[in-house]
């Protein structure tokens, strides 16, 4: 691999340090001549069609060659995400948005999922091809011919690999940079183990574009402890649909399905079922609870490997009849609106999306205060921030909440104002497609057209989306990450 990468390189340098300009310039002149007329004593037979043809074909090769525009239509460009699969997951839910929403006039979205689609790739495939199958193992060498020629039969303009971990990030920027892609990007959803980025992955830095972080400490984060340059560390804070996740009519339904009554308080934590998001503490939490509102109920949103294993602590701590595994489910928005509050009980976190649903859907939340959630949790304004790991803090802000309707309230509604002013699912969209899109001018001059402007539009409405952009544009990590405390993301 270390021998592949090598060859590549050095023959990408050789190619930039040819004279391009030499060579266009004689494709020129060669059109030049294409376009004289033939000399009839010669014995040639004029054919003016074809040397114009000819001519024209020379000249767009020298244009390509330079970098000079043409008169082709203006391009989609190919994207491809590259993961493992696709379960029910924060990260994974977000690329489906990010997948739906990308403007088709500009883009033009696929995904590969290396090993299988998983539930929600079997959704995306209904609507945009989804490959899969090129990974058998995590040493399944083979996966990078397999990989690279489907970029190449693809067309690919822009990789973005989704998440961390040695397949999808190590595998598909390897392959991308032997396609020569233009636009490598590797978007990074969490922090701390078991998500760290390996040594390996470090290693390929270089042929990286930009590492995408979802929040300002996450990127600062990446920066200090996971070796990303902090150049090339863009921050495209997470975003929820506040117009799917908002306050409604709880469905009754789902109150008979559960077996809990209306108006029952309860308690819900949304997260898949690893090891990180620390549910044991949710369970003593809710056995906690339990001692002075024995009405509670609580629910357990999300599946993986360690359903068996909590299932039964929670039997041992008695909570068989109140706390309700539910496994994956398509009803989130609703869930949330039955619920009183939200909470999250992980060890760590960059910037979780189930808190951004619960405060969109106007509930107060309780978190830990780790990774990125002090920015988006405010203590004491849309919820309360707790020590990681304290069940006597975490109980007692629960405590608080549903026995205050008027305080959760004010919570719930400050949370949602938050979200939508600063968390919204078209920040986020707007965020990915500038990125991909200046680093391919960068990459790619001329390749793309330029932004078209409208001479009836005064000239300052036509500045306030510049302006716009600029407030918003992503926080530039290395000019804050040199002057930040090296626990300033919560992780230590």
């Amino acid at each position: 691999i270390v021998l592949l990468v090598g060859v590549a390189f050095a023959g990408d340098r050789i190619l930039s340090i040819a004279d391009k300009a030499e060579i266009a310039a004689y494709l020129r002149s060669s059109a030049a001549k294409a376009r004289g007329t033939p000399s009839t004593a010669e014995g040639v037979v004029e054919n003016r069609g074809v040397r114009s043809l000819a001519a024209e074909i020379l000249d767009r090769m020298a244009d390509r060659l330079v970098g000079e525009p043409t008169d082709e239509p203006a391009k989609r460009l190919k994207v491809m995400f590259v993961i493992t699969c696709m379960p029910v997951g924060g990260a994974e839910t977000l690329l489906v948005e990010l997948v739906r929403r990308l403007d088709r006039r500009r883009f033009d979205p696929e995904v590969c999922c290396l090993k299988y689609r998983g539930p929600l790739g079997e959704v995306l495939a209904r609507e945009i091809p989804v490959h899969t199958g090129l990974l058998a193992n995590k040493y399944d060498v083979r996966v990078l011919p397999r990989l690279w020629w489907l970029m190449i039969r693809r067309r690919v303009d822009a990789v973005v690999t989704v998440g961390t971990g040695g397949d999808k990030m190590f595998w598909g920027r390897l392959a991308a940079f032997f396609a020569r892609v233009p636009v490598i990007c590797s978007a990074l959803h969490s922090t701390g183990l078991p998500d760290r980025v390996e040594w390996l992955n470090r290693r390929l830095a270089f042929l990286t574009d930009a590492f995408i972080a979802v929040a300002k400490p996450h990127g600062i984060y990446l920066a200090e402890h996971e070796g990303c340059p902090a150049q090339k560390v863009r921050v495209i804070p997470n975003g929820v649909d506040t117009d799917r996740f908002s306050p409604g009519t709880p469905r009754d339904e789902l109150f008979a399905e559960f077996g809990i009554d209306p108006g029952t308080p309860i308690v819900t934590i949304v997260a898949a079922l690893r090891p990180e998001k620390n549910h044991e503490l949710f369970l003593k939490v809710a056995s906690r609870v339990l001692e002075h509102l024995p009405r509670a109920h609580f629910l357990v949103v999300g599946d993986g490997e360690r359903r068996k294993e909590l299932v039964d602590f929670a039997r041992r701590l008695g909570l068989r009849e109140c706390v309700h595994f539910l496994g994956t489910r398509t009803d989130i928005a609703d869930i949330w609106r039955i619920s009183t509050v939200g909470v999250l009980t992980s060890h760590m976190e960059a910037n979780p999306v189930s808190l951004l649903e619960a405060m969109a859907c106007g509930k107060p939340v309780v978190a830990p205060r780790v990774g990125s959630i002090p920015e988006t949790v405010h203590d004491g304004e849309n919820g309360f921030l707790v020590p990681p790991g304290d069940v006597d803090a975490f109980a007692a802000r629960i405590r608080q909440l549903l026995s205050d309707s008027q305080l959760a309230a004010k919570m719930g509604k400050n949370g949602r104002g938050y979200v939508q002013q600063n968390w919204s699912i078209d920040r986020m969209i707007a965020g990915y497609q500038a990125m991909i899109e200046e680093i391919y001018r960068r990459k790619r001059p001329h390749a793309l057209p330029d932004e078209p402007t409208d001479a009836s539009v005064p000239a300052s409405q036509r500045a306030a989306p510049i302006l716009t952009a600029l407030l918003d544009s992503p926080w530039n990590v290395a000019e804050e990450a040199a002057d930040s405390p090296a626990d300033c993301c919560g992780v230590g």
